[in-house]
Formats: structure tokens, sequence, C-alpha cells
């Protein structure tokens, strides 16, 4: 797992080593309210991009939902399926173009600030690249597990685990 100064990466995509050098991650930065009922289980994130000549990065927030969804696209990716994450237009969101050659493009559009889109390729992921990013999603469940539950709409309790 990849993690410097409490960051930890939540996706990790980049070229086989000796290729382009392109890579695209998300970085879990913390808890966006800590101790706050509503916003304790939000994850103050990055994406960022390298390739080249580019750096870029977008700060996000992700909800609990969204890492559901980041499981979902993983199964689509692991049968070279296209898929497409954190497509509610509250965020930049992601796009993952997977070809029979073991590439993948992977698109960042900017659509909630500044409407611009960036596209990466990938020259090739090692073998069980989907493998890794589903332990990089269980860990950042075990560094930050949920601990808020919903109990009526808008009515939010605390949910320990372990002590009863």
């Amino acid at each position: 797992m990849t993690a410097t100064d409490d960051v930890i990466d939540l996706i990790h995509l980049a070229d086989l080593s000796g290729t382009s050098g392109h890579s695209v991650s998300v970085r879990v930065l913390g808890r966006s309210q800590p101790g706050i009922l509503f916003g304790h289980d939000f994850l103050d994130c990055e994406i960022v991009i390298l390739a080249e000549s580019l750096s870029a990065t977008y700060s996000v927030t992700l909800l609990p939902e969204d890492m559901e969804d980041w499981e979902d696209a993983l199964a689509a990716l692991e049968s070279q399926r296209f898929a497409a994450w954190l497509t509610s237009g509250r965020t930049p969101s992601l796009e993952f173009k997977p070809d029979s050659q073991g590439r993948m493009s992977v698109s960042v559009h900017d659509g909630p600030t500044s409407g611009v889109t960036v596209t990466v390729p990938l020259f090739g992921l090692p073998a069980g690249w989907v493998g890794e990013q589903r332990a990089l999603l269980a860990h950042i469940r075990d560094v930050y597990p949920l601990e808020v539950v919903e109990t009526s709409p808008g009515t939010y309790v605390w949910h320990r685990t372990g002590n009863t």
C-alpha cells in the first residue's frame, strides 16, 4: 500500500516500469469533518494525474456510497469493460477504458469547476492490477471504517463497533 504522511492511495494506476511514466491516483488525505456527526465518514481526497509534462490535481470529497461505486467499477474493469466512477456531477468524474492489449485510458473530467477533461493513456498495467486496487480499497475501509449510521432520513447516530 502506498502511504506517506497519512496520505493513502485509494487508486493507483501506473504504466509498467520502463514505459511512459503515466499515472492516475486517488489519494485519501483524511476524514472531511472528523468528529462531526454528519460529515465524519466523508473523506477528503485528491485525484492526481502525472504524464510527461502534465501534472494535475483535483480535490474531491468522497461519500461512503462512492466507495461502493468504486467496488462496482472494479468488477466491470476486471471483465475488461468500460467503467465510470464519481458520475454524480458534484465532483470530477473518472472514466476507465481498457483494451484487449492490456492498456487503458483514464479520463478525468472536472465538470463542476473548470470543465477540463484530461485523458491519460496507460501503456501497460501489471498483472493483477485489479486485485491491487481492491486491496487499496480494503485498506481504506480498515483505516477509515464507517462510524455513523443514518437511522431515518436526516437523522444520524454514532455506530461504534467492538464495545457494546
